[in-house]
C-alpha cells in the first residue's frame, strides 16, 4: 500500500491552549462577578458564545465589529475586550459618531493641520491618535461604505437582542435592584415571582437598557417591600392598582393560584425548569402544584 501523501496530525494539537486571560476572564463569567466581567451579566447560550468570542479576541490586536440592536451592551463588549487585553493600561476612547456631520468624522478621527479647511484655526489631534496604543470605540457608525466595513470587520460579534436570551432575565431584574438597593436606603429587597413572569414574557425592544430602566423605576415608585406586577410599567404589564385589586377580589385563592401557574408556564413556553426558576419554587413543587390544581403539564395553548 502506497505511504499517504499526507500527514495526519495529533487530535489535540488543533485545539490551542487557552492564553491567560482568557482563562482569566472565563473563570469571573463562570462565577457571576460582574466586577471582574465588566458589567456584562448572563449565562444564557447566546451570551456564553460571546463570552468566548470576547475572551478569544481580546489578546488579539484584531479589529473587532460589535453588531446588535440598540440597548444590547455594545459599549460593554468593547470595554470588556480593551480591559482584558494588552491595550488596557491604555486610554478607551469613545467617538459617538451619530453626533458628528460626516464632513468632519474624518477630522475628528484623524485629526488636522491649521489652515486645512475653513475654520481649521489651530492644528487638532486625532481621536484616534489620542486613543494611541489603546482602544478607539466607533460608536453608532450606522450606514457605513463597503471599503469601511470590510476594514472594521475582521472580528464580528454579534450581541443576541433580550428576547433572544429571557433565562437571562432574572438574573439582569436581581443584579439591577441589587444596584438600585446599593445607591438607595429604602429600596424592595425582592422582586416577586409573578412580576418576574412579567419580565421574562416582555418582548424588551429597548433591550437590557428598557430593562434596566424598568426595574429602576419600579424600585423608585413603589410603595411595597416586595416589586409586585402593579409596580412596573404599564407597556411591560403593570397595571393600575385599583385594576390589580379588583381583579385578585373577585377570583377565589385557589383559581388565582391556578390562573398565575398557568400564565407563568405559557411565559416560559411549558418550559418546567424556566417556569419554576420563575416562580421562586423547586421543580418538585411544581409538579405538585399543577397535579393539585388539574394543570396538564403538556398542553401548550
Amino acid at each position: 500500500m502506497p505511504e499517504s501523501p499526507f500527514t495526519e496530525i495529533p487530535r489535540e494539537s488543533l485545539t490551542r491552549p487557552r492564553r491567560p486571560s482568557e482563562g482569566k476572564f472565563l473563570e469571573a463569567i463562570a462565577q457571576s462577578e460582574p466586577d471582574r466581567t465588566y458589567g456584562m451579566i448572563g449565562t444564557s447560550k447566546p451570551m456564553r458564545d460571546v463570552y468566548d468570542m470576547v475572551a478569544r479576541v481580546a489578546p488579539t490586536t484584531s479589529t473587532v465589529l460589535i453588531q446588535g440592536e440598540t440597548g444590547t451592551g455594545k459599549e460593554l463588549i468593547a470595554r470588556a475586550i480593551h480591559s482584558t487585553s494588552r491595550r488596557g493600561e491604555h486610554p478607551f476612547v469613545t467617538v459617538d459618531c451619530s453626533a458628528l456631520a460626516e464632513s468632519l468624522l474624518e477630522s475628528e478621527l484623524f485629526g488636522h493641520v491649521k489652515g486645512a479647511f475653513t475654520g481649521a484655526q489651530t492644528d487638532k489631534r486625532g481621536l484616534i491618535e489620542t486613543a494611541g496604543g489603546g482602544t478607539c470605540f466607533l460608536d453608532e457608525i450606522g450606514e457605513i461604505s463597503g471599503d469601511l466595513f470590510y476594514r472594521l470587520s475582521v472580528v464580528t460579534i454579534v450581541l443576541p437582542p433580550l428576547r433572544e436570551r429571557r433565562e437571562d432575565i432574572p438574573l439582569l431584574a436581581g443584579h439591577f435592584l441589587q444596584a438600585f438597593r446599593d445607591a438607595n436606603e429604602q429600596a424592595p429587597s425582592s422582586i416577586a415571582p409573578e412580576t418576574l413572569a412579567l419580565l421574562a414574557g416582555y418582548d424588551w425592544p429597548g433591550n437590557v437598557r428598557e430593562l434596566q430602566h424598568a426595574i429602576e423605576r419600579a424600585a423608585a415608585l413603589t410603595t411595597h417591600t416586595v416589586l409586585l406586577p402593579v409596580d412596573l410599567p404599564p407597556n411591560v404589564g403593570g397595571a393600575p392598582r385599583e385594576a390589580a385589586s379588583a381583579a385578585g377580589s373577585a377570583l377565589g385563592l385557589k383559581d388565582v393560584v391556578k390562573d398565575h401557574i398557568r400564565r407563568v408556564l405559557k411565559v416560559a413556553g411549558w418550559n418546567k425548569k424556566l417556569a419554576a426558576e420563575l416562580l421562586g419554587i423547586h421543580r418538585r413543587t411544581l409538579y405538585r402544584l399543577t397535579k393539585r390544581h388539574g394543570i396538564s403539564l403538556s398542553r401548550r395553548d
